[in-house]
């Protein structure tokens, strides 16, 4: 990640952070403590600013950023006794070729390498769900995989026939 750093004559000082390819997050500080946020797509276009926040606002969204509210795992960095499996969370969608299949029927961990280690339905979690249980709209799918498995069980979720 790239950050430039330039002094604006009786405003402040902008910060250019690069957010991908071309395109700019821009922040500008002013002298009196006001926070102006900015997208720029990309160099030929316009900054469009996005909002505005006074000094004490600023340093909550700061820190709620940084992670002091809440530390987000960030799984490409992770190392857990699994190896190169993670677990992954998939909704049920009504469409989903997988609803009113049994696990069995399904074929995931056959189609994919993916177990389906637990089903949340509503407010109730079936670990370890028997081959003969069957997925229902609305079902969170709770899944051990590599990457690559995860993403064959989330097309086959998510396709549409």
């Amino acid at each position: 990640m790239t950050v430039y750093e330039t002094d604006v004559p009786g405003v402040g000082k902008k910060f250019e952070v690069e957010i991908g390819g071309d395109e700019r997050l821009v922040v500008l500080l002013h002298h009196d403590g006001k926070r102006e946020l900015f997208h720029k797509p990309d160099p030929d276009t316009d900054a469009e600013r996005l909002f505005t926040l006074d000094g004490r606002l600023a340093r909550e969204v700061g820190a709620i950023l940084q992670g002091a509210y809440f530390q987000p795992v960030e799984t490409d960095n992770v190392e857990v006794p699994l190896g190169e499996a993670i677990i992954e969370w998939l909704d049920v969608s009504e469409g989903s070729p997988l609803v009113d299949r049994t696990l069995a029927q399904a074929g995931v961990r056959q189609q994919t390498g993916a177990s389906i280690i637990a089903i949340q339905r509503g407010s109730d979690t079936l670990p370890n769900p028997d081959p003969e249980e069957t997925i229902a709209a609305g079902d969170i799918l709770v899944t051990l995989g590599t990457r690559d498995e995860q993403s064959a069980v989330e097309s086959l979720v998510d396709d549409d026939g």
